[in-house]
């Protein structure tokens, strides 16, 4: 199956013509004789420009290589303008499956003889069409009332087409983690699993129901973000009942200044809403390619952005998150010192690793990239001078992070199209340094025994008798002549049970007795020290 799908992506790509992306005089020989040999694959759309072969190349192989057009459809920076105006097209303009089969396919997932049971309206030619799924509009019948919903459905028979893929990716994966010595650095097999995980989870869209839930619970009452109602109760695997929304895409950037948006703002909350995302939440919308972000038209001046496709999340671990804001923090602050310090903690480089060679080059690629506006600034250049330091440096690619590194490119990308005099840093930089304070400041610590309070309540009774047992042990050795004194001990139990009884009250609204407990739990400390301290 590997092969016949490789021998499909070589012909494909053959047939569009892309070898011209290569020029001729930076061709390997091996690649000309290559090429030459395979004669009967000739370019047969000599016609069509360069970036509309790109994209009917990619659209031909399906999903995989859609998904990664859409990625490179917002690096305008990188790409001439020509491409990247027919990438574009790969967001929400794929070329749809029949309308009939999709309602069959309506049909059969939700157990009904046809859609006039549960919607009006349904429109057999569909609203938008993407790489997995397409999207019709109707009018959901729900308790007397008419609601404008979309309904998702996935493409039949992709799940074999992307497996195919995944299985060639991991093939080519191995191979590069055998043969290369670049292999255990980059950890290919690690990063396809990771990406083989997510394309798979963007096939339930029972799933993607929940992400979409969950993101609308974080950001409920919210100016910056709002994500439409899903009707779970009309949802299944394969197909997705949510709310109609009548947004401007945010790509549509006339529209925007039409209507009066205020650009600024609009830009500014972007990137609000990605830290917001991936640091008070851990949980990210990580597909937030143009063609799943809309404006709302209410209140220009004022601008929320809304969200769809949730089919894509990510997920950090606390370890990650704080490490990742410490970069950032570090990094807006031009500490490149502490920058470089952080990877070798981390273990993200060797630990025999020469900080202070590591800083200097840090400090080379970044610097020259502060204080200028996005429209000044190339993140994909500046990727490519991290990635080459990084490999002088031996640094792990970390595969829990691909999708955090993906979505800041999509950010970054929506923010130089929006407002090219975003100063990213400025607006960036505060947040995080907020987010830093709350997990190490006071309110943090009494957040964390506050949540441990369960495990602490039930424990306390057993503290007792567990003190009880180990001053009744005989000494481990014939030598030992001391033993801890008892009311110290008790004294520090004492202590420990009046901060959590104040704590407690606390929380229970009664302010009285909380002020109570931890006076004597403050009282109880300090004897104790003074006890042990004699």
């Amino acid at each position: 199956m590997s092969a016949s799908r490789l021998y499909q992506i070589t012909k494909t790509f053959l047939q569009y013509g892309l070898d011209e992306f290569v020029p001729d005089n930076k061709k390997p020989f091996l690649a000309k004789c290559a090429r030459g040999s395979a004669f009967w694959l000739t370019n047969r759309h000599t016609e069509k420009s360069l970036g509309l072969r790109l994209r009917l190349a990619l659209q031909t192989l399906g999903p995989v290589w859609i998904k990664f057009g859409q990625m490179l459809s917002t690096r305008r920076d990188l790409l001439p303008d020509d491409i990247a105006r027919e990438l574009a097209f790969l967001q929400d303009k794929v070329e749809p499956f029949p309308g009939d089969a999709a309602k069959m396919l309506i049909e059969q997932a939700l157990g009904i003889d046809d859609v006039s049971e549960l919607f009006d309206h349904f429109n057999t030619t569909p609203l938008a069409s993407a790489s997995i799924a397409q999207v019709h509009t109707a009018t959901l019948k729900q308790d007397g009332q008419a609601l404008d919903v979309v309904i998702k459905v996935i493409r039949p028979n992709i799940e074999a087409q992307i497996l195919a893929d995944l299985a060639l990716m991991e093939q080519f994966a191995r191979y590069l983690a055998s043969w290369f010595s670049e292999g255990k650095r980059l950890r290919p097999v690690e990063v396809v699993k990771e990406y083989r995980k997510t394309l798979l989870d963007e096939l339930d869209l029972m799933r993607e129901a929940a992400n979409a839930l969950q993101l609308r619970r974080n950001f409920t009452k919210s100016e910056a973000l709002y994500i439409p109602e899903v009707y779970s109760d009309y949802s299944r695997k394969n197909v997705l009942v949510m709310e109609r929304i009548y947004g401007i895409p945010v790509s549509d950037t006339d529209a925007l200044l039409e209507q009066g948006t205020n650009m600024k703002l609009l830009a500014e909350r972007g990137v609000e809403v990605f830290f917001t995302q991936v640091f008070r939440d851990s949980f990210f919308h990580a597909d937030m390619h143009p063609g799943n972000i809309f404006v709302s038209r209410e209140n220009p001046h004022n601008p929320q952005y809304i969200g769809i496709d949730c089919g894509i999340v990510g997920t950090l671990n606390r370890e990650d998150k704080r490490y990742l804001a410490e970069n950032f923090i570090a990094f807006f602050n031009r500490d490149y010192r502490q920058v470089a310090q952080l990877h070798v903690d981390s273990g993200w480089v060797p630990h025999d690793t020469n900080v202070e060679e590591f800083e200097f080059a840090i400090r080379t690629v970044c610097e020259p990239i502060f204080n200028k506006p996005l429209a000044e600034i190339s993140f994909g250049h500046v990727l490519v001078n991290l990635f080459n330091t990084a490999r002088r440096f031996n640094m792990e690619v970390q595969p829990q992070l691909v999708l955090l590194q993906k979505t800041l490119l999509y950010v970054e990308g929506l923010g130089r199209q929006l407002y090219p005099q975003l100063d990213l840093w400025k607006t960036a930089k505060p947040f995080l340094e907020n987010w830093v304070q709350e997990q190490v400041g006071p309110l943090a610590v009494i957040k964390k025994l506050y949540a441990n309070l369960p495990f602490w309540a039930e424990k306390m009774p057993e503290l007792p008798d567990l003190v009880y047992q180990n001053l009744k042990r005989p000494p481990a050795s014939a030598n030992m002549t001391t033993i801890t004194p008892v009311k110290p001990i008790l004294l520090g139990l004492l202590a420990m049970t009046g901060v959590m009884g104040s704590l407690l009250s606390y929380f229970q609204g009664a302010n009285l007795l909380a002020g109570s407990f931890g006076l004597a739990g403050m009282v109880s400390f300090w004897v104790a020290w003074r006890k042990s301290s004699h």
